[in-house]
């Protein structure tokens, strides 16, 4: 996209009273906005986000800086907007994501910031007007694993008994899902969207597509997350101490302690369901193949919670006898 680029140097060149303006990419994602790294005059790095107007809406991000901003997160400050064009100038919070710091002695530390960012997102952020995390759009989200994975890139052919397996399991999760507490939600609240910034640590980014929903999706984006994993009872003693945050941050009363092992473990598997669903989207309609690899992660995630939930048996069985080999027979 060379016009982009040359309107982004022209933009940033109006802003500074420059001529020229150096950019350069920095990253893409899994939407179609991209992002660069510019230097002011005063040599200062800042970042641009560039987000094509017929393609995506830079109007959730600009409200949810402000409302996660006026709780006392660090996410990257907006100095200046160009709605025509879908361009945003913002604070650069570097390049160390969380997932290139994760390891045994530094996960306590970064884990215990990023769960306390959390406890103040879900208690302090404003969510009034956003969207909510009802029962058609978790289910959507579920649907992308029979369409997209098992359909579209593996070519199965379910058969009627499997199909209302999927069905019920889908139901089931759903309902986990909308008897937890209410609270802001993030979305992508990962080790790829977590920064190691100047502080207050985490940096947060990607928090556009925020709603109302479960307690729990966050802290399993946070705990089983896609990208690198720890055992499941560390995982485990991390969501139960949360648990404990939750309650003292009047979040939830303590009776719901009793129901958030299941609530926490229940919404592994929607988020998990879902994201195995998009990995195989992102490769199938928009071309990324980048994400085939780490499906596996994500339905392993899914295995490890059998012993604990008979209902998922059938689903787990789909998944090592039809999903897992025909992943293998793709590579």
């Amino acid at each position: 996209m060379p016009q982009r680029i040359e309107a982004i140097r022209n933009w940033l060149d109006a802003q500074w009273k420059t001529q020229g303006t150096d950019i350069a990419q920095v990253s893409g994602d899994a939407s179609f906005r991209r992002y660069f790294r510019a230097v002011g005059p005063d040599g200062t790095p800042w970042v641009v986000m560039d987000a094509p107007p017929e393609k995506e809406d830079c109007g959730p991000f600009i409200d949810i800086e402000k409302r996660l901003s006026a709780a006392g997160l660090h996410v990257p400050r907006i100095v200046a907007h160009e709605a025509e064009q879908g361009f945003l100038l913002l604070e650069d919070l570097g390049d160390v994501q969380y997932l290139e710091e994760l390891n045994e002695e530094s996960a306590p530390r970064l884990y215990g910031e990023a769960l306390s960012a959390l406890v103040t997102m879900q208690a302090s952020t404003s969510s009034d007007g956003l969207p909510l995390y009802e029962a058609n759009l978790l289910r959507f989200e579920m649907e992308l694993f029979r369409d997209w994975l098992c359909r579209e890139h593996l070519d199965l052919k379910l058969g009627e008994q499997e199909h209302d397996m999927l069905d019920e399991a889908f139901h089931q999760l759903t309902m986990n899902a909308l008897e937890q507490p209410q609270v802001f939600v993030h979305r992508d609240y990962h080790s790829r969207n977590l920064m190691v910034s100047h502080p207050p640590l985490p940096g947060i980014i990607d928090f556009q597509d925020a709603v109302v929903g479960p307690i729990t999706y966050d802290l399993v984006s946070l705990l089983k997350d896609a990208y690198i994993r720890w055992p499941l009872q560390q995982v485990d003693d991390w969501a139960m101490g949360y648990a404990e945050m939750a309650v003292q941050s009047g979040l939830m009363p303590a009776s719901d302690k009793e129901k958030f092992q299941r609530w926490f473990d229940l919404m592994g598997l929607q988020r998990h369901i879902k994201v195995a669903g998009i990995f195989a989207r992102l490769y199938r309609r928009d071309g990324k193949a980048g994400y085939l690899d780490d499906i596996a992660l994500v339905l392993d995630y899914i295995l490890e919670m059998e012993p604990k939930y008979e209902m998922i048996e059938p689903l787990c069985k789909l998944i090592r006898e039809d999903v897992i080999p025909g992943l293998q027979a793709a590579d």
